[in-house]
């Protein structure tokens, strides 16, 4: 069974072909380039790469995020239009679950993040027996300054995983003092192979036509959306 994973949630760009759960081919790459232009090129080259073709691929597994949500909505259009067009299961992974499992043989907390703006982190809080991860606090989006606060009442080290965990640093190491690990540079990039791996494990299968990014909170236009939608009832009503 051969599934094709594909992450696009931050500025990395990542694909990966794994064969049940054995990864067979992985590309990344981490700059700030247009995601929409590249992903197709990366992924049939990718599939070159090992001699096989799109119509070899039993599974699609994506990163719903939360994440950038440009980077997010292509990630999913494109798993979407594969998966239809193919007939196969599409699977949606977590950005953070993924990028946790970086820290899998950390003796201690995993907090893999992602910065969203003003002061503020995607967030998540896992710890791992024998390499597979439990999640101790589900998702959310909070100041990096708040999270590292709640963090140190835990009372115990916490490793920080992500290409943006230098933007809060100093927050968190403020909070944690020692008890808070930073990862090497190597294991701050999500990895699109353990993306796949994972993806294969997972059950049930997404609906291909109901499924949708995960963005933990509103995209800033539909915010403000409903707040003049809001705004104008309110206008209305006076009136």
């Amino acid at each position: 069974m051969i599934g094709l994973a594909i992450d696009t949630s931050t500025n990395v760009m990542g694909v990966a072909l794994a064969d049940g759960q054995k990864v067979i081919a992985e590309l990344i790459t981490n700059e700030k380039k247009n995601h929409s232009v590249r992903l197709m090129p990366a992924i049939e080259h990718l599939l070159q790469e090992v001699d096989l073709t799109v119509k070899d691929v039993n599974t699609i597994i994506v990163s719903k995020g939360p994440g950038s949500y440009t980077g997010v909505r292509i990630g999913v259009t494109v798993a979407k239009t594969l998966a239809w067009t193919l007939n196969i299961p599409i699977v949606g992974v977590s950005s953070l679950e993924m990028l946790a499992l970086n820290g899998r043989y950390f003796d201690g907390y995993v907090s893999p993040l992602i910065d969203a703006r003003r002061g503020q982190i995607y967030t998540s809080l896992h710890q791992f027996k024998e390499g597979n991860p439990e999640t101790v606090e589900k998702e959310c989006i909070i100041q990096s300054e708040t999270w590292g606060k709640k963090l140190k009442s835990l009372e115990k080290p916490t490793l920080f995983l992500g290409n943006d965990v230098g933007k809060h640093k100093e927050q968190l190491q403020g909070a944690l003092n020692e008890n808070a690990v930073f990862g090497k540079l190597a294991e701050q990039n999500p990895r699109p192979g353990e993306l796949a791996v994972l993806g294969m494990l997972r059950k049930p299968e997404e609906n291909v036509h109901l499924f949708t990014p995960d963005y933990v909170q509103m995209a800033e236009a539909e915010k403000k959306w409903l707040d003049a939608r809001k705004d104008g009832n309110e206008s209305n009503e006076r009136d």
